[in-house]
């Protein structure tokens, strides 16, 4: 608990079982953690998704063996498609145990590998702590997800030996992505080329916008209002473009933000995926339109949608350094 504490955490999301007792006991004597009960697990996983995406925190849940675990997996899998930061932590039978269909024993990693960005099973005490820092790092890192952590009922009960290793190395999964390299400043100009010289530009925004933050949020709405060009997003976005705006069409899906983004000849997409209720036919989708795509998550470029022009990144950073691109080439609108 003194780890969650130290990241952070002030509320946990959970139902208790026998499994994950001695945790609910920790979690008794530490007053600073507020435990919301729900009445079933996959509530509670969307309940941490829900205050991750009002607070901007990790939603951290609570849940016992077995179908405790299992019961998680519809709302882990809702937060990897929504990029939400959820660690969830499952209670296991002792590692002695394990592998012999013990009272509520079931194999977390494997019911839990598909819907996750990273899942772990502790078998050492003293390796708790570093691995619930490590989780943290990956929920948040790069394209934000769920974790699970799966951890035995005899590891809970052993005393740690110490707070565990305060530092680690991150792989691909938590690599964070802010400026972690320098801003590839060729592709940028020649995004900023391509956006001036069309003659037909929409923005197509993303929940990647809301991930990187308020400064994202409001780098968009500039750079839409400086090339006076529409603009369209996603569900997960609604709010981060004022509706009141002359620029904005609404939703992607309305009539209007449908034919604009048919008739582009240059699309700047920042943050979102291309999924079939996005594109329908793909052969019909934008048929005369360029790509410009911006995504923390290589693996979304490219993946449906061939990108002419990819930025893997931070969309904020990039946002902010094509204003300084387009500024000096920009036609305002007269709508703003």
């Amino acid at each position: 608990m003194e780890t969650l504490l130290e990241l952070g955490v002030d509320t946990v999301f959970g139902y208790p079982g026998g499994a994950v007792l001695p945790l609910y006991d920790a979690l008794h004597w530490t007053p600073q953690l507020r435990h919301v009960l729900v009445r079933h697990e996959q509530a509670a996983v969307h309940a941490a998704q829900g205050y991750a995406r009002t607070t901007g925190r990790v939603g951290v849940v609570l849940v016992t063996s077995g179908p405790g675990m299992s019961n998680t997996t519809t709302g882990l899998l809702d937060a990897l498609c929504d990029s939400i930061p959820v660690v969830c932590i499952s209670g296991q039978v002792a590692t002695s145990a394990i592998g012999t269909d013990a009272f509520q024993e079931c194999d977390a990693l494997g019911i839990s590998r598909s819907v996750t960005k990273w899942n772990v099973q502790v078998r050492e005490t003293h390796e708790l702590a570093h691995t619930v820092r490590k989780a943290f790092a990956i929920a948040t890192g790069g394209r934000p997800g769920p974790v699970l952590i799966d951890v035995p009922k005899d590891v809970q009960l052993g005393l740690a030996r110490g707070r565990g290793r305060p530092a680690f190395e991150l792989d691909h999964r938590g690599e964070a992505y802010r400026s972690v390299k320098p801003l590839p400043i060729a592709r940028l100009r020649a995004a900023a080329d391509l956006m001036s010289s069309a003659r037909r530009l929409v923005f197509y925004g993303g929940g990647g916008l809301i991930n990187s933050g308020p400064g994202a949020c409001e780098a968009f709405t500039a750079l839409v209002r400086m090339t006076g060009a529409p603009c369209t997003v996603t569900l997960m976005v609604l709010g981060a473009v004022s509706a009141s705006d002359p620029l904005w069409l609404g939703m992607l899906g309305t009539l209007e933000a449908n034919l604009a983004m048919h008739h582009a000849d240059v699309v700047v997409c920042v943050g979102a995926r291309f999924d079939d209720r996005v594109t329908g036919t793909l052969e019909s989708f934008c048929p005369g339109a360029k790509f410009i795509h911006m995504d923390i998550d290589p693996a979304s470029i490219n993946k449906v949608v061939k990108a002419d022009l990819p930025l893997v990144g931070d969309c904020g950073e990039f946002l902010l350094a094509l204003i300084e691109e387009v500024g000096p080439r920009a036609r305002p609108s007269p709508l703003c």
